[in-house]
């Protein structure tokens, strides 16, 4: 609940973000792709999985539009997402998932899993 309320209080034009029904472990969320990007104008949507050790443990990210950038339907390879939880840091909320899913939209995908 947390988090939902930080999400609240803390809108960003950027990003939108809120649980699934009652489900406080099943997210969905859209992202607008970054100015001065390839992704500018887009709105990609995905999901996050939180895991039941959450914020100790990481999150899965799956993107559920075509963006170019990952792949759809599929769990991606990021150092905020479950694929690397020897980088994860508890202190990271749902808000700062979301910011940073938008700043690696332009990065290169350099073979992770789930990029493109």
């Amino acid at each position: 609940m947390a988090e939902a309320r930080d999400l609240k209080r803390n809108r960003n034009g950027a990003y939108h973000a809120e649980p699934v029904g009652e489900d406080l472990f099943q997210w969905h969320f859209t992202i607008r792709g970054p100015r001065g990007s390839a992704f500018e104008g887009g709105v990609y949507h995905g999901r996050i999985i939180l895991p039941p050790a959450y914020p100790y443990k990481p999150p899965h990210i799956i993107f559920m539009t075509k963006n170019g950038r990952f792949e759809v339907g599929r769990k991606i390879c990021l150092s905020i997402s479950a694929f690397h939880p020897e980088t994860w840091q508890p202190a990271w909320g749902l808000r700062l998932m979301l910011e940073a899913l938008i700043s690696f939209m332009p990065s290169p995908g350099q073979g992770a899993i789930g990029a493109l």
